[in-house]
């Protein structure tokens, strides 16, 4: 009989799916862990040139009412 085709072998398969599945899994998390990360540096720095732009308008508006 084959060793391919025996419950030993079907087990192995199955064993070795599993891990290339997981491998998977971690890259994946990986990936999302990296987008946020980089999503939230994008959000800070949005927010602080949208402070800078409010803090010159203001400045501006001031110098020319004085």
């Amino acid at each position: 009989m084959l060793k391919a085709a025996s419950i030993g072998g079907s087990i192995l398969v199955i064993i070795a799916l599993v891990i290339a599945l997981l491998k998977l899994l971690i890259g994946f998390v990986g990936f999302l862990a990296f987008a946020i990360k980089i999503l939230i540096v994008l959000v800070f720095i949005a927010v602080f040139a949208a402070v800078g732009f409010m803090l010159f308008r203001a400045w501006q508006s001031r110098r020319k009412t004085d």
